[in-house]
């Protein structure tokens, strides 16, 4: 069983809060990415960033002069964004933070799949960002059927707490007798299940950190998942999705 959830677009560098264990899985992908955004102009690299001068400036700087394999930082430690913050991983226990390196997957559209341990530097890069990297036309055909290869293991099961920008790169490339499990953090209203992102967020992470302690194995099991107010609803989850309400 895998678990995948989304990256932060705010990240730290503190390569001496924890070692990491090895270099992403598609670093050379990631280096291809690299040179083409050196490659922009700063008003390109703006455009594609959306955002304002100020985050621009950073981002185009650090680019320019980023090692892929110099003062790096865990990914999980690195990720600063409200579903880590409630993850929490900092202080997790020995067992937990092996659980997470054997299940959990972060989706990046800089470096394809991450491993919680594995090497990173602050960059900003969204999935769903105009970059025709290699000829392509954004980073969904770059990345193709990568992602889902190297998520998808023996076991056949992904559990989804990841955004959409991020899941659809495994879900269009699911296989008949693959099991992908998203999991709605929601309330009920006018006769909907409306799922807030802010409090998605922090609710994924709260999954997290709650399979981790209890070592989950079974699906089945994180229907006991009850923290920030949150309840299993049998009546309205299905094998494909479980919601949760407050």
């Amino acid at each position: 069983m895998k678990i995948i959830i989304s990256p932060a677009k705010k990240m730290n560098t503190n390569p001496d809060l924890a070692e990491f264990h090895d270099l992403p899985a598609f670093i050379e992908d990631a280096g291809s990415i690299l040179e083409w955004v050196r490659s922009l102009t700063y008003e390109e690299a703006k455009k594609l960033w959306k955002c304002n001068d100020k985050i621009a400036s950073l981002n185009y700087d650090r680019m320019k002069h980023m090692d892929l394999k110099k003062n790096l930082t865990p990914a999980v430690l690195s990720y600063e964004g409200i579903q880590y913050q409630y993850m929490a991983p900092a202080v997790f226990e020995e067992n937990a933070m092996q659980y997470i390196q054997d299940h959990l997957r972060i989706l990046s559209g800089f470096y394809g799949v991450l491993c919680p341990f594995d090497g990173v530097t602050p960059y900003r890069l969204e999935m769903q960002a105009a970059a025709k990297v290699e000829g392509t036309e954004n980073l969904y055909e770059f990345w193709n059927n990568k992602l889902y290869r190297e998520v998808m293991d023996e076991d056949r099961t992904i559990l989804n707490l990841a955004s959409k920008e991020y899941s659809r790169c495994i879900e269009v490339y699911l296989r008949p007798g693959d099991r992908f499990l998203t999991c709605v953090f929601g309330e009920w209203n006018d006769g909907k299940v409306k799922q807030k992102g802010t409090l998605a967020k922090m609710a994924r992470g709260e999954m997290v950190r709650y399979m981790a302690e209890h070592n989950i194995s079974d699906l089945k099991e994180i229907r006991w998942f009850d923290r920030l107010g949150y309840k299993f609803s049998e009546e309205l989850s299905t094998e494909e999705q479980y919601i949760f309400l407050k």
